[in-house]
């Protein structure tokens, strides 16, 4: 299998890469507390593992590699737990538009930021319409758990969706990096769980407001971790995987118009 990993390569082979059209998987995370039973490099961690494998997937039809990943985010909302370092708008915005302008001077035409941590979602959406307004290229991005959510939800018992160190994150983490997780404490790995965008009991869901994470969960868990095992977390990211891998490697993405 051709090798994906940007940085395991030499500059005649990305050169090659960047020539055949390759697609770049540019990934991005956090580097935030995750509760009392995950290591804080659970975001950046995934969106690595989820970008690795779908490239591994698209690989076999056509070119792909994956950029080193970014372990910084948007984490403001966890500072007040610890172990957290956070970008702002600016500079996470800085980086991107870096790193894409780097990508595209040596000829990559297709790009896509795989993310893997909710407080990028909104900034990276604004990031990457200017960015295609400014290349007028196809740049695209997705979060990993928003592009498999049917997937995802078919392999839990105790929630529907990735929340936050919870059943999904840690048996993804599980299945990866079992000797960082305290699974002797498991059975305490739970938070309350409020709907919507302010996450704020009898509020209307659709309205949104910023808050610490430490406002909502003392333990800094959202969801429930008591179910999770590192064999859920590989077939969880077996399927994401290879939803990203059906999305990089549909035309439409990359030939509809601008």
């Amino acid at each position: 299998m051709p090798e994906v990993n940007w940085g395991r390569l030499k500059a005649a082979d990305l050169r090659r890469l960047a020539e055949d059209n390759a697609i770049l998987i540019i990934p991005i995370g956090a580097t935030e507390q995750h509760g009392p039973h995950l290591p804080v490099m659970v975001d950046y961690r995934l969106a690595l593992e989820v970008s690795v494998r779908a490239a591994q997937l698209i690989a076999e039809r056509e070119p792909v590699v994956v950029a080193p990943v970014i372990p910084y985010g948007m984490s403001e909302h966890h500072v007040s737990l610890g172990g957290t370092l956070t970008l702002d708008f600016e500079t996470m915005q800085a980086v991107i538009n870096c790193l894409c302008d780097s990508a595209v001077r040596q000829g990559f035409r297709r790009i896509f930021i795989l993310n893997g941590h909710g407080g990028n979602m909104a900034a990276l959406e604004t990031i990457v319409t200017e960015l295609t307004i400014r290349f007028r290229l196809p740049i695209a991005c997705g979060t990993y758990w928003q592009m498999a959510p049917a997937d995802i939800a078919a392999l839990m018992d105790r929630q529907t969706a990735v929340l936050h160190a919870c059943e999904a994150e840690t048996s993804m983490i599980m299945a990866v990096e079992i000797a960082t997780v305290e699974t002797a404490i498991l059975s305490q790995c739970r938070g309350e769980l409020i709907p919507g965008a302010s996450a704020i009991a009898g509020v209307n869901p659709g309205t949104y407001r910023w808050r610490q994470i430490g406002t909502r969960s003392l333990n800094g868990v959202i969801g429930d971790a008591t179910t999770a095992s590192a064999d859920k977390g590989e077939a969880m990211l077996n399927a994401v995987a290879a939803r990203v891998a059906e999305a990089l490697t549909e035309k439409a993405l990359w030939n509809a118009p601008i």
